[in-house]
């Protein structure tokens, strides 16, 4: 048996190939859009990829069925709930798959969307326990699958969060010590609370160390799987309905391409919208008005889709030489209108001289001075839920989460300083470009965020840094 995990960071995305070595016949579970990297291992290894199988239709990001389908030939597989706008195969509870003496076997694990499926592995076609379980968004490592996502549109968090109880403690949990555990995310991803950063496990470890995984009645269960749960970034919904339809292709050829700065202020002055994927203090040290800064380095996409419109044409400035892997990566969650990248942003920006501005980022010494003034600025905590639980919050901060502020912005005075702040200073420039792109004047964020005002002495000399 061949049997590869493919994980990606910056989405915590696994994916996986299972294929019999004797036949060739190879299956790809929960493909990311550019299909590239299983296309080559295919062909390296001889292997005819026979099927493509979702574990259920994805939110985080847009999967690579289609693309799959369209250069192999292979069916593609949802469970039996499943409505799609392309032909798919129907996977029923108990049903196999031969690959050769490699065999899947489908087990109906419904809570986290209704049509939710895992995938059985047998390294043998008459082994009595199987090798591993592609558990999808059902089990993860130190969690379950949330149950409240817009995927499940009809369906309530309690119906759903009924059928996960089932699907874990039942289902799952009836599996043997010693199956190895494989699922569809890891820690970082919004689908979930409280993953853990292991790739793999076993239902053993699960059992004995998954909150989820106890045993317990179904209320109590629901109660603890829905509590506490972030807001789902924004595209959630839009990723899910695009997975269900037949949509546009990914063709990496058909990449944006580089843009002049005249070109690039036309189309920014046109509509499109900036994105500046470099460091906040490279933001801060200067960047073109109305930029939203998203940072390649970091959960990029996750971000950049709770931030933007997927409908928005977008113009990239992106840290030198990285330009179309950040296009990548909007690609990857159906962000498909950038329309062109500055490919060198030092030299643009003193081309564009006029159209640079600083970003305003305070020290937790200066905020604290500023707090006690006759103007006192608005404090915005953009953390999560459970960050402010766990770790404290500045006593005067109206909370609202990144993946809320879109919706939220219209909470927030446009009269009055706002001071933004996040764990350490990444989503808060986001948040606080954001609003600068919206209209509002006077924003800034906390340099080192809620970390360095924990830190600081309120004695402390202030010092304002901006663009620094």
């Amino acid at each position: 048996m061949f049997f590869n995990q493919y994980y990606l960071d910056c989405l915590s995305q696994a994916s996986y190939m299972i294929a019999d070595e004797r036949t060739g016949q190879a299956v790809v579970v929960d493909p990311r859009r550019d299909v590239s990297e299983y296309l080559a291992d295919a062909a390296a290894h001889g292997f005819t990829v026979v099927g493509v199988i979702n574990t259920h239709f994805h939110a985080d990001f847009v999967a690579g069925h289609l693309e799959m389908a369209d250069e192999t030939g292979a069916w593609i597989a949802y469970g039996r709930r499943a409505e799609t706008e392309y032909p798919v195969r129907t996977l029923a509870e108990g049903e196999r798959i031969s690959l050769g003496d490699v065999t899947l076997e489908i087990m109906e694990t419904p809570g986290h969307t209704p049509e939710s499926i895992s995938v059985l592995v047998y390294e043998h076609a008459d082994d009595s326990v199987p090798y591993g379980v592609l558990t999808g968004d059902a089990l993860f490592i130190g969690d379950v699958g949330r149950p409240d996502l817009l995927a499940s549109i009809g369906v309530t968090a309690e119906e759903l969060g009924a059928m996960l109880h089932d699907s874990v403690q039942n289902k799952l949990m009836g599996l043997a010590d010693e199956v190895r555990v494989f699922p569809a995310h890891g820690a970082g991803s919004a689908c979930g609370k409280n993953l853990s950063t292991e790739k793999q496990s076993t239902i053993g470890e699960q059992r004995a160390t998954n909150y989820a995984c106890a045993p317990m009645g179904r209320e109590e269960f629901v109660a603890l799987v829905t509590a506490g749960q972030s807001a789902a970034p924004g595209y959630f919904a839009y990723d899910a309905e695009l997975n269900r339809k037949d949509r546009a292709r990914y063709d990496a050829s058909a990449a944006p391409r580089p843009l002049t700065p005249a070109e690039f202020t036309e189309l920014r002055d046109a509509g499109a919208v900036v994105v500046d994927a470099r460091d906040p203090q490279e933001f801060a040290a200067g960047h073109l008005r109305g930029a939203v800064n998203v940072p390649a380095d970091g959960r990029f996409a996750e971000q950049a889709g709770t931030v933007l419109d997927p409908a928005d044409e977008l113009v990239v400035m992106a840290p030198q030489n990285r330009e179309e892997e950040v296009v990548t990566r909007l690609a990857r969650i159906g962000f498909d209108h950038a329309v062109g990248y500055l490919r060198n942003p030092d030299d643009a920006l003193e081309t564009l001289a006029d159209e640079v501005t600083p970003a305003s980022r305070l020290t937790a010494a200066h905020l604290r001075t500023a707090l006690t003034g006759g103007t006192p600025p608005l404090v915005v905590d953009v953390r999560t839920c459970g960050e402010r639980e766990a770790n404290g919050f500045i006593e005067s901060a109206l909370h609202i989460p990144l993946s809320e502020l879109p919706q939220r912005s219209d909470e927030l005075p446009a009269d009055r300083p706002l001071v933004l702040h996040c764990a350490g200073g990444h989503r808060s420039s986001i948040a606080a470009s954001l609003l600068r792109h919206r209209g509002f004047q006077d924003v800034s964020d906390i340099l080192g965020g809620y970390a360095a005002w924990a830190l600081s002495p309120e004695s402390t000399e202030a010092v304002e840094i901006v663009g620094a």
